[in-house]
């Protein structure tokens, strides 16, 4: 009997798995496992994902309907009917995270002597040095924004905090409104000097709202509320009719701060009529606001990581080096012996800066080729490419000025660097280059030679110390040629489509790992069974996820480690039975994407930059390369083995939809492992006598 494999049956809503993927976030929050501050950082981690989710997600759904868009996914849901489902899920989730920060989280840490205090409750000495941090600190730089005739409702900051003020004049019964916008460069929590090693703070919205009648003089303040307005933020790229990319993404970004408001924060004690008013003003619909019992935005908790409370913190972890890079041998002398491979944050990122610093001084380097999708400011990798130029090195970096929400960052890197002489270029017409690799031109013995980095993830300091990534160093010569295409195709005019080891999307990657899963479905047999294991950030590609049903009901075990999106139903009698998906979600963000097929004996391992998603496969340059040092391959499968193993940050996905964590007494923690395995490497490195 025949199935339909597009039946709608069989594909999960991609918003709604996207929102209980946050709410597994929400979970870690709830989970006394976890000390008290990163119980807080959990809760600030889901407002940020929230926030990113309404911008760009919620704001694309509501792009639809108002374009009358009728299409459904492969789930069959359309965006109408997806929005409704969305603002009920959130709802609820957000009610959750108040109660856990409000009767549970802040109480907590009141015991442990971090405080958030009201403004009653302040001392004399302490009220003193309010009004005076007001005074010198805040007031200079607010400014009352009136709502009349004349002074139209102002076009706030998405995301920024606010507070609506509805006044009256002496001896009139008129009634007015203004804004104050609080200004996101102080910080939002304002310590109170105490002595001791107790922490007190106040937020600063009600030092303003104590202190906003010397705003208004002679204005009596009938009531005064915080609230937030986030806007839809997805860029619309017409690059075809932009001569200039990076000027036209600079006027898009320009055009984000004026978005259409798509969801609203207020104060769960504004008045209604207040309220209504914000409404009319935004034209925003009653499912896009949120009633909010305390602090809005909830982002700003992060402040609070930076307390030296180390009792209520994680046990900091500082990666460790690679054992095959602590010798006093050159870099490329230790590359060329044999492939390295790194794993973050458990081993430092540091030896990808410091390649990229011995290349720029190196006098037998020619050039340096590289992509970059997310840097951080004062970047060694940055001050290593300008020092390249200098040395006279012939410096490419291919900067995507189209990463989202650093595309402001990206634009600064790039004419800073075109201003230091590196051949700066923002990639394919129409593609997003989102693949992540380095590769070094070194001249020895009258021979050209390429040294190359390739990785999961980005090349930022900051996000390989808290996300899981992997990469490899390698002279593979084969991968070199294909470095070099893959560079021509992105800086000039090549149309490359073959490739000796590369997997590339758009054009390679679809066509090549479904000839893999193929491969194991056409060889697959009782005595000889194929095995599929994968490790990625989101699988939503409905095409690929047919294959998958197709490799289970052929009798294939298929185990899946998705951390966050997942439209495959699994567990379905006859159809994808023999597929089993967990999410791990833990202290680090999980972000390596490795594709392991396995058939005929022999274990075909891939990792790369992409997603199992149609963004991935069809609208970006991605890159996927293989494994084939044998010791990196054994490594590897540890690697997935052990996160498969792990009993204390999974959960595995049900047929139905919903996530089941199995609690485990003293359970097996994949990252913890990690650590314990990294530092004891540390200690054998340790141990060695330097030559």
């Amino acid at each position: 009997m025949s199935v339909n494999l597009k039946h709608p049956k069989y594909y999960f809503n991609r918003e709604l798995s996207w929102l209980k993927f946050n709410d597994r976030v929400l979970e870690e929050a709830a989970d006394p496992f976890h000390p008290l501050l990163e119980r807080l950082k959990f809760l600030a981690i889901y407002s940020s994902n929230l926030d990113e989710f309404y911008m760009i997600r919620v704001g694309g759904l509501m792009e639809q309907i108002a374009a009358g868009i009728q299409d459904a996914p492969a789930d069959g849901l359309i965006p109408e009917v997806q929005a409704d489902l969305v603002a009920e899920h959130v709802h609820k989730a957000v009610d959750y995270q108040y109660a856990l920060l409000d009767e549970d989280i802040l109480p907590k840490l009141k015991k442990k002597g971090i405080r958030i205090r009201k403004l009653n409750t302040l001392r004399k000495r302490e009220q003193t040095y309010i009004e005076e941090y007001f005074e010198k600190q805040i007031y200079p730089i607010l400014t009352p924004l009136a709502i009349d005739p004349t002074h139209p409702f102002p076009k706030l900051k998405s995301l920024g905090l606010s507070l609506l003020l509805e006044l009256r004049a002496p001896y009139k019964n008129e009634r007015k409104k203004a804004v104050i916008h609080i200004p996101s460069t102080l910080p939002r929590f304002i310590e109170i000097p105490q002595e001791g090693k107790n922490k007190d703070f106040i937020a600063i919205e009600d030092i303003i709202q104590k202190f906003a009648g010397l705003l208004f003089p002679q204005m009596k303040i009938l009531s005064i509320f915080p609230f937030r307005i986030t806007r839809n933020a997805d860029i619309d790229l017409a690059e075809a009719e932009a001569d200039d990319l990076l000027k036209h993404i600079e006027r898009e970004l320009r055009k984000r701060r004026i978005g259409t408001v798509i969801r609203m924060e207020v104060s769960k004690e504004m008045s209604i009529e207040n309220r209504n008013f914000l409404q009319e003003m935004t034209g925003i619909e009653e499912r896009g606001i949120f009633d909010i019992p305390s602090y809005l935005d909830l982002t700003s908790f992060f402040q609070f990581l930076g307390l030296n409370f180390p009792e209520i913190k994680d046990i900091p972890f500082t990666p460790v080096p690679n054992s095959s890079l602590v010798s006093k041998k050159s870099i490329f002398e230790t590359i060329s012996e044999g492939d390295i491979l790194l794993h973050h944050p458990y081993e430092s990122f540091n030896h990808v800066s410091e390649l990229l610093k011995e290349a720029s001084e190196d006098p037998q380097v020619l050039a340096i080729k590289i992509t970059l999708y997310r840097t951080t400011g004062q970047s060694p990798i940055v001050a290593a490419l300008k020092q390249a130029v200098e040395n006279g090195k012939q410096v490419t970096a291919l900067i995507e000025l189209k990463a989202r929400f650093d595309e402001e960052n990206n634009i600064v890197w790039a004419k800073e660097l075109d201003n230091a002489g590196v051949n700066v270029v923002y990639g394919i017409l129409g593609l997003k280059t989102h693949c992540k690799i380095t590769m070094i031109v070194r001249k020895e013995h009258n021979q050209i030679k390429r040294y190359l980095h390739l990785s999961t993830g980005n090349y930022n300091e900051k996000t390989a110390r808290i996300y899981t990534d992997i990469g490899l160093m390698t002279t593979n010569p084969e991968m070199g040629e294909d470095a070099s295409a893959l560079f021509n195709l992105l800086t000039g005019y090549s149309l490359q489509k073959d490739w000796k080891k590369f997997l590339i999307a758009p054009n390679a990657l679809r066509k090549s790992l479904k000839k893999l899963a193929e491969l194991c479905i056409q060889n697959h047999s009782k005595n000889n069974p194929s095995s599929i294991k994968i490790v990625v950030n989101s699988l939503v590609d409905p095409e690929f996820i047919r294959l998958l049903y197709k490799a289970s009901m052929a009798g294939i075990h298929v185990e899946l480690i998705v951390r966050g999106i997942c439209c495959l139903r699994p567990g379905v009698p006859g159809i994808s039975q023999n597929i089993r998906v967990k999410s791990i979600v833990g202290r680090f963000l999980e972000h390596s994407r490795i594709f392991w097929f396995n058939f005929n004996g022999q274990s075909h391992i891939y990792m790369g930059s992409a997603d199992l998603m149609q963004r991935n496969l069809d609208r970006r340059v991605e890159l996927v390369f293989p494994i084939e040092d044998i010791r990196i391959k054994r490594r590897v499968k540890t690697i997935i083995q052990s996160m498969w193993d792990d009993e204390r940050n999974s959960r595995w996905l049900k047929q139905d939809g919903t996530y089941e964590k199995v609690i485990v007494k003293n359970g097996f923690d994949v990252q913890q492992f990690l650590i314990s395995e990294a530092l004891s490497r540390q200690e054998g490195i340790d141990t060695i006598q330097p030559v």
